[in-house]
């Protein structure tokens, strides 16, 4: 036994010759026992230790159990499989030398200092300094040290750890603090804590830790001294974010996601129990509170719908691989199903979604890795299969055009390939932050090229500057939709009067209260599969300059004023006529154009505006011919009228004319 004794002790010793002067001086955080249920399956020689008050042993036994639990699984990270890109290398090297990478659109990474400046904040865009706090380095800094056995990324690891969180104390802060968008209204500690204890950052941080854990236990420099403090600061988090939820929206999901995630990979706290119903009762509650009955995400935002698909999913593949799934009710499954129908519908064939509101749009693999999630837990769903495989398997859905009344998403479709003509308009109730003001707004996609994205988000919250950028892509004038005056919609509220998703010509009529005293219906005409006929239909008592803007993408457009068109000549086969007959008056305008499909990132495009003066009660009308093509050369030429002189609340009945063939396009409501 004494040499058993003393074995240990040797190895001890050695190992704390071998660590770096800060680890030396940990101290063990007796607290740590407290909060964790020593009667726990497998603690036993932790009980003891602690009842006979040897806490160095208790912190010993206590890591040992920990590095040797294999009863909890991850869903996201195989130990047998670890694998580290050349991205993670970089931030892991990087971090090294104290270059943190905090956010994708500030590249390079800052420099922050070799005592780490947890304030600094170089540029005061809000979500670089919220997202340095969620240490995204971390994870490949331990992937790094799994895969090599380098002791320098654990070290380092442990020491960026204990001085984040000595640095960053949790002081009072409110919620409307937390969320201010502009900078400078709280100093000191409260203006650190806002950023460093926003709920958001402290989910990410509790469940980045998992994973983190579990790449870095076996390390040196985590010792029974550091475990100790780990698991203090884990219960931190955990309990601040119980007690500071969100009020809603995709932050109180991530948060209710996370805490489920804290609660299931380490059941061994007290408050583990607790944690867990917390997280699923917010989850499935808000399931039915943010998910329309038609499956969109109450925001109207493509990327927040998708990134609350992918927040209920993690918490379900958590709770699976744990024997947990039961916990969530069958029409939990259910919405999530609904979510993912909604999302490929309005997506386009490349899987790209448009860019409405705060979206981006990403590339392919990061959606095919979700839908391979979701086939695994809707092995039954044929159309998941099918964009799970890339048509390998299962079956592409019944329908092309599909609409969903109630969140306002309609998509007009010829196709599910590369070639097909896919437009997506939006035209909902009011969103929530993320949503911008633009119903109506649509894009076009043919022949594997998005004609009209949308114009983007670009940048989020900060300073005056950052500010004036973010809202210059919110402007209403900045989509495909029409204004009154340039201001923006003062009423967000659009009500569908007909979906007809079927035969030759498909259509929607849409209208929505703008202005206090001014209408816009807009009705939209897919015809024969091939081409848009969009008629907007300014209506009310207001006076003053009705603009109908239209944005094309970036590269060459041929503008012709007196001819009211745009062609244009990207130098591919995806091209687009444009031709607009408008109010005798009307003026083209050309304004300025930019869209924005990443964050910080942004390319300038054509945009123009029909500008006519309404000077009295009389109802402003344009009809818009869209004719997407490989090659404007062999565009038809083009002619539009009312065949109705006067606006009709009920019908509508409109004669258009390419190349001399003439079709009649109506509807009564």
């Amino acid at each position: 036994m004494k040499t058993k004794t003393f074995i240990r002790l040797a190895i001890i010793a050695i190992s704390f010759l071998l660590l770096p002067e800060f680890l030396q001086a940990q101290q063990l955080n007796k607290k740590a026992f407290e909060l964790i249920n020593l009667d726990y399956p497998g603690l036993a020689d932790v009980k003891k230790a602690y009842n006979q008050n040897d806490m160095q042993a208790a912190a010993e036994a206590l890591l040992s159990y920990y590095r040797n639990r294999n009863c909890i699984k991850h869903p996201e990270l195989d130990l047998n499989n670890v694998k580290v890109s050349a991205a993670d290398k970089q931030k892991a090297d990087e971090a090294l030398a104290h270059i943190l990478y905090a956010h994708e659109g500030y590249q390079p990474s800052f420099y922050y200092g070799k005592d780490i400046d947890w304030t600094y904040w170089p540029i005061k865009d809000n979500e670089l300094r919220w997202q340095l706090h969620r240490q995204k380095w971390f994870t490949p800094m331990g992937k790094m040290y799994y895969v090599t056995r380098d002791e320098k990324y654990a070290a380092e690891w442990a020491f960026q750890y204990m001085d984040w969180v000595k640095k960053n104390p949790l002081v009072p802060v409110t919620k409307e603090e937390f969320e201010l968008a502009s900078t400078g209204e709280v100093r000191g500690d409260t203006e650190n804590a806002r950023f460093a204890w926003r709920p958001l950052e402290v989910g990410t941080r509790l469940e980045d830790q998992t994973q983190q854990f579990m790449l870095f236990r076996n390390a040196a420099a985590f010792t029974p001294e550091f475990l100790t403090e780990f698991l203090v600061n884990y219960h931190k988090h955990a309990n601040h974010i119980l007690h500071n939820y969100s009020d809603a929206g995709n932050h109180l999901l991530f948060e209710a996601q996370q805490i489920l995630y804290a609660a299931i990979f380490f059941p061994e706290y007290k408050d583990a129990a607790t944690w867990r119903k917390s997280g699923i009762d917010i989850l499935v509650r808000e399931a039915g509170k943010q998910v329309y009955d038609d499956g969109g995400q109450f925001e109207l935002d493509p990327l927040y719908h998708m990134a609350s698909i992918e927040i209920f999913c993690k918490a379900l593949l958590m709770a699976d691989v744990n024997g947990v799934r039961n916990a969530f009710p069958q029409d939990f499954l259910d919405t999530i199903e609904k979510m993912i129908v909604f999302y490929y519908n309005i997506c386009y064939p490349d899987y790209t979604n448009p860019c409405f509101s705060d979206a981006k749009r990403r590339g392919k693999e990061p959606k095919l890795k979700n839908y391979r999630i979701w086939t695994k837990l809707f092995p039954e769903n044929e159309q998941i299969r099918y964009f799970a495989t890339e048509g390998k398997e299962g079956r592409l859905p019944e329908n092309l055009s599909k609409g969903f009344l109630t969140s306002g998403f309609f998509t007009f479709r010829n196709g599910w390939k590369d070639d097909a003509t896919v437009m997506v308009v939006k035209a909902g109730p009011k969103g929530e932050w993320h949503n911008q003001p633009d119903n109506g707004t649509f894009e076009l996609w043919f022949n594997g090229t998005n004609l009209f994205p949308d114009t983007g988000f670009y940048v989020y919250a900060g300073d005056a500057g950052i500010m004036k950028l973010r809202n210059w892509f919110r402007q209403t004038m900045v989509h495909k939709t029409l204004t009154l005056d340039n201001k923006n919609l003062e009423t967000q509220s659009s009500v569908t009067r007909l979906w007809k998703p079927e035969g030759k010509v498909q259509t929607l009529v849409t209208e929505n209260q703008s202005y206090k005293d001014l209408k816009h219906r807009r009705s939209v005409f897919f015809v024969d599969g091939k081409y848009f006929v969009i008629v907007d239909e300014a209506v009310g008592d207001a006076t003053g300059k009705i603009g109908l803007h239209y944005q094309m993408n970036a590269g060459k457009v041929d503008i012709n004023p007196k001819e009211l068109t745009l062609t244009s000549d990207y130098g591919g086969n995806s091209n687009a006529k444009l031709q607009c007959f408008a109010p005798e008056g009307t003026v083209l305008e050309e304004e300025e154009g930019w869209q924005a499909t990443l964050y910080l990132v942004r390319e300038k495009r054509t945009a123009v505006s029909f500008d006519v003066m309404k000077k009295d009660d009389t109802p402003v009308r344009y009809i818009t011919v869209i004719y997407p093509t490989e090659d404007c050369g062999n565009a038809p030429e083009m002619s539009a009228r009312f065949v109705n002189p006067q606006y009709d609340e009920n019908s509508l009945k409109v004669e258009v004319t390419l190349d001399g063939v003439k079709k009649v396009l109506d509807y009564k409501l």
